[in-house]
Formats: C-alpha cells, sequence, structure tokens
C-alpha cells in the first residue's frame, strides 16, 4: 500500500474512534453524575476510561515481552469496564435524565453497589495503570535490527580494500617471477672429491647367472666390471695411517693350508677355499692347492 493509502486509513480510523468515543462519552457522563461527580468531573470522566484505552493500545504497540502482555490486560480490563457501564446505561432509562437517585445504578443491593465500586475505582486505575505504563514506554530499549547486507561480494571487498594498520597481521607482498621465454640452464656442478675422466667409458656389459663351477676345475680369473660412476679420487695412505700386518713366509702358508685342508678330501682341496680359510691372495692359494694336491699324489705313490 502506498503512503497515500495509509494516510487514508489512518483518518478513516480516527474518525470511527472519535465517533465512537463520542457514543461512549454520553453513557460515561451520565454515570458520573449518579455516582455524585459534579459537572467538570462528570465531563472529564469518559477520558479516564476510554482515553486510558488509547494509552493501553498505543502501549501495546510499542512494548515487548512481559511489558506487552501487561499493556494488553490493562487494555483488555478497560475495555470491559467502558461496555459494563454503557450496558448499564442503557438498561436504566431514568439515567438519561437525571432522575435516578443518588449512588443508585441497580435495584439490587449488591450489583448496585458493584456497579458504583467499579465506576469510582476505574479513575483510580487509571492514575496507576496510565503512570506504570508510560514508564514502561519510556525506559523501553528497541532491539536494533541489523542492516542486511545487500552485497555479500561488496562486504568481502571492503574487508580486503582496509588499510595495512587495520589489518591483524601485516601481508607479505606476493613474489611475481618474471617469465623467461629461453630459460638457460646452468651446468651441473662438480661434486668435490669427484674427478672427471677425460677418456670414454666403456659399456657395462651385461651380467648373466653364471653356471656353478665343479669342484676342482681350474678356476678362472675373474675380471672386475668397469663402472660408468667416476671413482673418488684418493691419495696413497701413508704408511702410519696404515695397520701393521706381519708378512707371512711360504712356508707357514704351506703350513696353514695343510692345517686347514687336512680333512678335506682332493675334491675339495680348492685354491678359493685356502684362500678363505687363511686369508691370503688368489695367486698364494692356487700355489698352496697345487703343493698340497702334488704332495698328496706323492704320498699315494711311496711305498
Amino acid at each position: 500500500m502506498n503512503s497515500n493509502g495509509r494516510k487514508l486509513l489512518v483518518a478513516a480510523l480516527v474518525a470511527v474512534v472519535g465517533m465512537a468515543f463520542r457514543v461512549s462519552w454520553n453513557a460515561l457522563r451520565d454515570i458520573a453524575n449518579a455516582i455524585g461527580a459534579d459537572h467538570t468531573a462528570a465531563t472529564l470522566y469518559p477520558f479516564v476510561v476510554d482515553g486510558l484505552m488509547a494509552l493501553a493500545l498505543v502501549a501495546t504497540l510499542v512494548l515487548t515481552g512481559d511489558d506487552r502482555r501487561f499493556a494488553l490486560r490493562v487494555l483488555g480490563t478497560y475495555t470491559g469496564a467502558s461496555l459494563v457501564l454503557n450496558y448499564v446505561h442503557g438498561l436504566v432509562p431514568a439515567l438519561h435524565g437525571a432522575t435516578v437517585d443518588w449512588g443508585r445504578l441497580a435495584d439490587w443491593d449488591p450489583a448496585n453497589w458493584a456497579l458504583v465500586l467499579l465506576a469510582t475505582s476505574l479513575p483510580v486505575g487509571s492514575i496507576y495503570f496510565g503512570s506504570d505504563l508510560v514508564a514502561k514506554v519510556l525506559h523501553h530499549q528497541p532491539t536494533p535490527i541489523p542492516a542486511p547486507i545487500v552485497n555479500a561480494e561488496e562486504s568481502t571487498e571492503t574487508v580486503i580494500k582496509r588499510s595495512t594498520a587495520d589489518l591483524p597481521e601485516s601481508t607479505p607482498a606476493p613474489i611475481i617471477t618474471p617469465a623467461v621465454a629461453n630459460p638457460v640452464r646452468m651446468p651441473d656442478p662438480v661434486p668435490v672429491g669427484f674427478v672427471k675422466s677425460t677418456l670414454p667409458l666403456k659399456p657395462v656389459p651385461a651380467l648373466g647367472s653364471a653356471p656353478a663351477k665343479p669342484i676342482g676345475s681350474t678356476p678362472q680369473r675373474t675380471v672386475a666390471a668397469a663402472s660408468t660412476r667416476p671413482r673418488a679420487a684418493t691419495g696413497r695412505v701413508p704408511n702410519v695411517a696404515r695397520s701393521p700386518q706381519p708378512r707371512r713366509t711360504e712356508a707357514e702358508l704351506l703350513d696353514e693350508a695343510r692345517k686347514a685342508t687336512a680333512n678335506l678330501p682332493d675334491a675339495k682341496v680348492t685354491a678359493e677355499g685356502i684362500r678363505r680359510e687363511i686369508h691370503t691372495s688368489p695367486a698364494n692359494a692356487r700355489m698352496l692347492r697345487d703343493t698340497i694336491l702334488a704332495e698328496r699324489v706323492a704320498a699315494v705313490g711311496t711305498p
């Protein structure tokens, strides 16, 4: 509804309420005269009752929670009291001409006492309830309505665009690496302690599974495969750093070899076995093997 329609609706409501107040004002004025009010008091009496009803209605629109329920109870109570007094005014025609006895609103005494008590207590109640409602309205703190977020992106952009001093921590600037069309590759560094060989390296032959050698066969010399990895350039170990190892004579080697192969048959006397037992070189091991086998052959041929 537009603003003009709202204004027209409020104006119509005010007109209806004004006319209803004028009708009720006549009945309440006659009731006030019947309970002993003078002319001025009787004229103001309708404002005490119906005026508090209007005040309670406004307080209902403003207050919330328990205060709003209290304003609704006041509005209902005074509305019911005004309805009862207007009803009594309609039942007693003598009230219209002010010919009724003073303080007499009904023929039955209990009903008369109740009506007089109701009519005389409404002004006092208006003072109490009206003051309480006004105090509640003045002390009422309306709940703030949060402003709606029109656009979430704008809110996020506002946070991002805050100054550096407002941020909890300074954000480091991103490191931008310029793109290079043809990057130049630097040569790999040469490890310290390795010597680059200037001679071409021979390819490593494929190593297959070597067949098992029969015992007693002539051993073949094993050649170490050439490695493509450059070896560390280590200098000659000085004599002081070497561990002293006594050199054994041929007689000592032969004596140790005889002890190691004393319980072995001829078929199991091999150069590799001797080399492992007495820890000597392959050449010495072969020499010792041939000597031991020759001694056994000579011992068998001697009568």
